[in-house]
């Protein structure tokens, strides 16, 4: 099947939608379709898409420019994409996460859309409301079960296309680039976190949690450099390293060194620039990542989280305003090694069972071929 994936990010980039379109892409083409993805250009200097994100398989990348970040100049970039779709073999399925240009995608195959929010953004907004009018749209993927409760009461109604839930996934551990070689003292436990350094993702959390454990060292991995300012400048401590963005296809490299894991997400998170809260809807591929290597997570308990992560089963559940709970899940598991074990063999045979990349694209396709 010809699928084309409409992107209304660019590639390469430092956001975590670029990792999971180039991943979505990676498995339909390990499924045996013939994949071509429209996005922005990127907004990270890398010559190799596929190299910097660690794609297993290649397939095209078309870069298309919009004049200008405001509704009239995504509109404008969805024409030329229409145009682009009509350039050559008709695809089979029009898929993607980019509402304009599914909106107005010629009708050349069945649409699918995939969103991992509600949008607030009126624009966004009036662009779904077209898309979900047309008749060719299929289906739209979302990646929880609240934010598929949440998009039907927004926009269900009569001639409403079905609503997947489809969680974000991990790639099986494979070979990697030679691991990295990490900073700190020779002998001493190591506490991992994977991922941007926005706001309400907890970095003050791991902070203060490595001021009450000065016998550990705290390693952070991601985050833009003026992210990363923020955070280090003012409180440096001696037992936390900040190790800046990383490509994506290394940072794989880097989880299997640590002894346990962190997911500190607080009550209210927000993508990049603080814009949209997404707690309530969250699917985090750091998440998969850590499950995928069998390390020992301690994860914030909120109750998205819980669709799949359950406490004692594959991590332990901390409330993400209780430092001192922290404190007590790290050191348990410090101590435990079998506990640390468990949990980390649970989490792996989950991802290996069900939260595969390959798993998900064949998922979201299913009955449309």
């Amino acid at each position: 099947m010809r699928i084309a994936y409409l992107h209304s990010g660019s590639i390469p980039s430092v956001y975590a939608n670029g990792i999971h379109v180039m991943r979505m892409c990676d498995a339909f083409t390990e499924a045996g379709h013939d994949v071509t993805l429209y996005a922005l250009p990127g907004s990270y200097p890398a010559d190799d898409p596929h190299a910097y994100y660690g794609t297993r398989h290649r397939f095209p990348v078309r870069s298309v420019p919009a004049p200008d970040t405001g509704a009239a100049g995504y509109r404008e970039r969805a024409a030329r994409v229409s145009e682009l779709l009509t350039d050559g073999a008709a695809p089979d399925l029009i898929y993607g996460r980019d509402a304009y240009s599914l909106a107005l995608a010629p009708d050349l195959a069945p649409l699918v859309y995939e969103t991992h929010l509600l949008w607030d953004d009126p624009d966004i907004r009036r662009a779904e409301r077209e898309l979900l009018a047309r008749p060719s749209l299929a289906r739209v993927v979302v990646i929880t079960h609240a934010l598929a409760r949440d998009f039907r009461q927004a926009h269900g109604g009569p001639g409403t296309p079905p609503v997947l839930v489809a969680p974000d996934c991990a790639d099986p551990p494979g070979s990697y680039p030679a691991p990295p070689r990490l900073p700190g003292r020779p002998g001493v436990p190591r506490i991992g976190y994977v991922g941007h350094l926005y706001a309400g993702r907890g970095i003050d959390l791991i902070l203060d949690l490595a001021g009450r454990l000065p016998g550990l060292d705290f390693h952070l991995v991601g985050g833009t450099p003026e992210d990363r300012a923020r955070w280090e400048e003012p409180g440096r401590l001696p037992n936390v390293y900040f190790h800046g963005h990383r490509p994506p296809g290394a940072v794989r490299a880097y989880v299997p060194l640590f002894d346990v894991v962190l997911a500190p997400y607080q009550k209210k998170v927000y993508a990049a620039g603080g814009l949209g809260e997404t707690s309530r809807w969250a699917s985090p591929l750091k998440l998969f990542e850590y499950l995928a290597h069998g390390r020992a997570i301690v994860a914030s308990d909120l109750p998205v989280l819980h669709e799949i992560l359950q406490d004692r089963v594959n991590c332990l559940l901390r409330p993400p305003d209780d430092p001192a709970a922290w404190v007590a899940a790290i050191t348990e598991l410090l101590a435990d090694p079998a506990l640390r074990r468990a949990l980390g063999d649970e989490g792996r045979r989950q991802v290996l069972d069900r939260y595969t990349w390959r798993h998900r694209a064949d998922d979201v396709l299913a009955g449309l071929h």
